[in-house]
Order: C-alpha cells, then sequence, then structure tokens
C-alpha cells in the first residue's frame, strides 16, 4: 500500500522545462485541449485515490472510468492502456525525484563533485522506488517500455554527466544503462523481498560500483 498521492496540477506550459519530464509528449505532439487536460488530471485523482485505498493491483480500467464518471473508452483513448495509466501515475513522484537530482541540496543535487553526487543518486532512486514500489512493478511490467519512456531517459542523461565530469573510463552511454541496470526496480525488489538483502548492503553495493568507474572519493 502506498501513500496517498499529492493532487495532480492540471497541465501547463513550464517555461523552466523541468516539470513532468516523466511524461513530456514527443515532438510534435499535440497539446490537450483545456478540457481534455481536466479530464486527463480527473482520472489521475481518481486512480491515484483508489490505489492508494486498494493497492494498485487491485484497480481496473473500469474502477477508474467508474470513479470519474467517464466510460471506459475514455480512459483509454487518454492513457492507451493500464501500463500507460501508471506510468503517468508515476510522473508525479518522478518529478519529485528529478528536481532533487537535477536542482535539489548536494549531495544529491548540484555542488557536490561528481561521484558523489552518483553515489547519492543511487541511494535516492533504491529509496524512492521501494517507497512507491507496487506502482512501479506494475508499470514495468512490460520491461520493453522501460528504457524507452523520458523518466528512464532522462536518468540515463543525468548519469552519462556525472560520469563525464568524474571522468570515468569507457563508453560512457554503456556504463550508464550498465550502472542503472543496477538499480532496475524488479532486481531491487528481488533483493530486498527473496534474497533478504537489506538496504545499507544495496546501498553499499552501488557506492561500490560507482568506486570502479570513477576511482575512491571521500565523504
Amino acid at each position: 500500500m502506498t501513500e496517498p498521492l499529492a493532487p495532480f496540477p492540471v497541465p501547463q506550459d513550464d517555461p523552466g522545462g523541468l516539470t513532468d519530464l516523466a511524461l513530456m509528449p514527443p515532438v510534435g505532439a499535440p497539446q490537450l485541449r483545456a478540457d481534455a487536460a481536466r479530464n486527463r488530471t480527473r482520472l489521475l485523482e481518481v486512480a491515484a485515490r483508489l490505489a492508494a485505498e486498494r493497492g494498485i493491483a487491485n484497480v481496473t480500467m473500469d474502477d477508474i472510468a467508474c470513479g470519474a464518471g467517464v466510460g471506459k473508452g475514455t480512459v483509454f483513448r487518454r492513457f492507451g492502456d493500464r501500463t500507460g495509466l501508471l506510468v503517468a501515475l508515476l510522473s508525479h513522484h518522478e518529478e519529485q525525484l528529478q528536481a532533487a537530482f537535477l536542482s535539489g541540496p548536494p549531495p544529491l543535487g548540484p555542488g557536490a563533485p561528481a561521484a558523489e553526487r552518483l553515489r547519492a543518486f543511487g541511494s535516492a532512486v533504491i529509496h524512492h522506488e521501494r517507497l512507491y514500489r507496487d506502482f512501479y512493478l506494475a508499470a514495468h511490467a512490460e520491461p520493453g517500455r522501460r528504457r524507452t519512456n523520458p523518466a528512464y531517459q532522462l536518468r540515463v542523461a543525468h548519469v552519462c554527466m556525472l560520469l563525464r565530469e568524474a571522468r570515468a573510463d569507457g563508453d560512457i552511454e554503456l556504463v550508464a544503462h550498465t550502472l542503472l541496470g543496477y538499480l532496475e526496480t524488479v532486481l531491487i525488489d528481488h533483493l530486498l523481498t527473496r534474497r533478504g538483502v537489506t538496504l545499507e548492503r544495496l546501498q553499499a553495493g552501488w557506492c561500490d560500483l560507482v568506486d570502479r568507474y570513477t576511482g575512491r572519493c571521500t565523504g
């Protein structure tokens, strides 16, 4: 069971470019009309409330449509399928994580050495995805979507940037994907729930992996 979600804002223009990065539309995608944006927000609010009450695994598209007072076809047209809806729900929490590593205080945000930021990034992702475990596991039920959504692509770009700043060796893009593989939701959940690995051990393993690519750092 997850904690209740904060209210979803109606999508608006974002001059800063940092809001809703997890759901940035493809280049050339049409902007939603005001009424469509309100309907989308309403559907997300209903889905979030039902997920908090029942657990996301027990919420169907029919439940969401009924709760929002619309036909099921409206839900499918807005999100494509259940996985698309779950990804949209996660974007609200992704925004918080993204804000922390893009512009939050160090060592996760700017102002700390790159290797320290990488260490903090892995720890933050582990805790974040553990907090919203049910959402992430459900949204990643189709592995092919995991690496094509903008939230993952932003994480790759961020890790690549830090690796370059840390003057890491090797093919930076491939190293970034390798590091993010350690943070895969399904793997972390398996290690925590089935292998009995502690969060502290997972974090230590992440830091060791970062050190192997960037060299030992203090702090």
